[in-house]
């Protein structure tokens, strides 16, 4: 049967072309997995992948880093239009401009517009891969203490040409073959994302053939609509509220010595199904690099909101229509003016801003929102440099040596290996063995560490100790850790995730504190630890399911002294759980 008054196709149509609209996504995805000549595309997988229509609206982000694709490849997509109004087959794009519409300048891109036999644009496909350089003045692309963007270095290109005709523009390319540490490296994963973006053309194209354009226009709307309409559903089956939620991130260079104190005011309207996410309240844009852009704020608002919601609701430009926002010019959270830095704008404050969301719709209604995504920049996600022994050459790459972080939602206990709230647990942790044979590195720890869980009704993450240092001679390390002095809240009478620390072990064996934004040079027979932070937890510890807590304890996450203290729970001497000690300890708690 029609799934509206306005189209005419049926729901099993609907479904099957979504199918392939996400296969086709994915085939995209699988080129740069395998194709990328970083770790951070090969193995991290820190890429995102989306389709939007000739409008330049979020069709379809399968597989895609939330922080990549839910807001930020529309504006990309505009600004393409705008500086390149006569569009032809065979151009592609590179953009990373975070002024417009792109995450940070990390985060490369390549836009391919798709256009029919007639000339005429139908979808734009954009590819987004994190670099292991982009040319920043320190050898990271995370640049914390950057005071703008001239000190951050970063090469940016606002949506220039690099392909006409399916040939490449070679000096753009030359220009950042003489700027980027490891030219090769880049090199290869551009033609691992352009060769995505083509890919993702072809097969838009291959489709259209089979169905028509006009058919995947006509598919495109429905989809938007029925989007829509779940997540109506989904708003309205929440409780009508508002509230004021903060969340702190740790004192950084360049910001006031108590920390940066993100707010946002959440009102959830189930009479008109509509989000409102007020994020006016926060500081002014800082003198560092942990500005967000307008992209950013903007999806850090809706990782918040969906992460709230059930989680079968479409993630597109017809499911958007049911969230607004409050922003305004020159706020850390909001919409950054050049030459503002916005080095960090994925991480750190985005991650603040999008738990403050999930948080504030916890306290409107219990079962609903999420307690606070834990916070895992220590050393163990931070980026190593050098020159290699084995072979003379330069490197460098952002490692994901160990990562868990995930909170505590209002049904269910944390998802462990998150990252943080807007990669929504989709980077991989890298192999030791890989990490070991491609750089001069030896990871001597890497292990979970007991009674650092956010405690609750539902539990978050704990936390994950990872230790490693260089081989064969000096290695550099950069890094910019959070939730040391703050770390994740739990929700609702839930309790905070482990802390995140940072040390560095001397050759005789003395730990020595880092400070939480570090740029070091490890010895060999040095080793750097980082410590990262749990996930906040979700009701109070004492209403947790005994068994669950058993559960806990029989598999090493928890001390029986932290199950007594903490969740009220006894057990008897063969492990079981004592029913009538644990009912006395716990009270009146149900």
């Amino acid at each position: 049967m029609p799934t509206n008054g306005t189209t005419k196709l049926t729901g099993a149509q609907l479904a099957i072309l979504n199918h392939r609209i996400e296969g086709i996504n994915k085939k995209m995805s699988n080129t740069i997995m395998r194709t990328g000549r970083s770790g951070v595309l090969n193995r991290a997988r820190d890429f995102s992948v989306c389709i939007l229509t000739r409008d330049c609206q979020l069709l379809s982000s399968a597989e895609a880093l939330p922080i990549h694709t839910l807001s930020g490849p529309d504006m990309m997509a505009q600004a393409m239009l705008r500086f390149h109004p006569n569009l032809k087959r065979g151009d592609a794009f590179i953009h990373n401009s975070p002024y417009h519409g792109n995450s940070h300048a990390a985060d490369q891109s390549i836009l391919v517009p798709v256009l029919d036999d007639d000339g005429r644009h139908r979808f734009t496909v954009v590819v987004k891969a994190h670099q292991a350089d982009i040319g920043n003045s320190v050898p990271t692309t995370l640049h914390a203490t950057a005071r703008d963007v001239y000190e951050e270095g970063a090469l940016i290109f606002p949506c220039a040409r690099i392909q006409e005709n399916f040939r490449d523009i070679d000096d753009i390319i030359r220009i950042c073959m003489m700027r980027i540490r490891v030219p090769d490296q880049w090199y290869g994963d551009l033609l691992a994302t352009i060769g995505a973006a083509r890919i993702g053309e072809r097969e838009l194209m291959s489709l259209a053939r089979e169905v028509g354009w006009d058919r995947i226009e006509e598919f495109s709307e429905a989809w938007f609509d029925y989007s829509e309409k779940r997540m109506i559903e989904a708003v309205q089956a929440l409780k009508k509220g508002q509230a004021t939620t903060y969340s702190t991130h740790d004192s950084f260079p360049g910001s006031p010595e108590g920390g940066i104190r993100i707010t946002a005011t959440v009102k959830v309207d189930t009479a008109k199904a509509m989000i409102d996410v007020d994020y006016r309240g926060c500081p002014d844009c800082l003198p560092n690099g942990l500005n967000l852009t307008e992209a950013t704020t903007r999806t850090a608002a809706m990782v918040g909101v969906f992460n709230s919601i059930r989680p079968d609701v479409p993630k597109n430009a017809g499911s958007f229509r049911r969230i607004s926002l409050q922003l305004r010019d020159n706020a850390i959270v909001g919409i950054p003016l050049h030459p503002t830095s916005c080095s960090l704008a994925t991480t750190n404050i985005a991650d603040h801003a999008s738990n403050c969301v999930q948080m504030a719709i916890a306290e409107i209604a219990d079962g609903a929102g999420m307690a606070e995504v834990g916070y895992t920049f220590t050393p163990s996600t931070g980026t190593i440099s050098g020159t290699d022994p084995r072979n003379g050459k330069r490197y460098v790459n952002m490692v994901f040596f160990g990562h868990t972080g995930g909170a505590a939602s209002g049904r269910n206990d944390r998802w462990l290996t998150v990252l943080h709230v807007g990669n929504g647990g989709l980077c991989n942790i890298d192999g030791a063995e890989l990490s070991e044979l491609y750089h001069p590195v030896i990871i001597r720890e890497r292990a979970l560490m007991i009674d650092t869980e956010g405690a609750g009704r539902f539990v978050g993450a704990p936390s994950i100790r990872v230790e490693y240092g260089p081989v064969g001679g000096p290695m550099d390390l950069m890094f910019a850790s959070d939730g040391t002095d703050h770390p994740p809240q739990g929700v609702r009478g839930g309790k905070p995730g482990g802390q995140a620390g940072q040390q560095v072990r001397r050759r005789n064996g003395a730990l020595e504190e880092l400070d939480k934004v570090t740029q070091i040079v490890l010895q060999e027979g040095e080793t750097t630890i980082g410590l990262t932070c749990g996930g906040g937890g979700y009701g109070d510890p004492k209403a947790r399911d005994p068994e669950r807590v058993r559960h806990n304890v029989a598999e090493g996450w928890v001390s029986h002294q932290r199950a007594r203290d903490v969740y009220g729970v006894v057990f008897a001497a063969d492990s079981t759980v004592d029913e009538a000690a644990t009912h006395a300890l716990r009270g009146n708690v149900a």
